[in-house]
């Protein structure tokens, strides 16, 4: 009878732990899936405050507002969104080298102006 027990209870723990590492297993993105970068949006910063690309590589930016509205401008590389509450999306395909800086666009109380977040694309 202890026998039985052992085979079900070891049985039971091989299905229990391979459903465990299912569930921990995501599929990878497609090849042509832009990359989803996430960002939070709080007064008064960007977190992170810095991200990276490559040249060429599709991205999505997935803003997320934690209190008032936001915005957020890269002006050397004419793109600009409002970020509402809840989330926001820029897509973003950079063509040339260098580090951007974009700024809070929407004004959000007196720390508005260093609200900064610096996109850095390399090769």
């Amino acid at each position: 009878m202890k026998a039985k027990f052992r085979g079900v209870g070891a049985g039971a723990a091989m299905v229990l732990g391979a459903v465990g590492c299912m569930a921990l297993t995501r599929p990878a993105p497609a090849a042509d899936e832009p990359r989803r970068i996430e960002i939070t949006a709080k007064r008064f910063a960007f977190e992170p405050a810095e991200i990276t690309v490559k040249k060429g590589e599709a991205v999505n930016l997935i803003f997320h507002s934690e209190d008032v509205t936001h915005g957020i401008k890269f002006k050397e590389l004419d793109l600009q969104t409002e970020i509402s509450k809840g989330e926001s999306e820029l897509k973003l395909t950079a063509d040339k080298v260098g580090d951007y800086v974009g700024h809070c666009s929407h004004f959000c109380g007196v720390g508005h102006g260093s609200m900064t977040l610096t996109l850095h694309v390399t090769e």
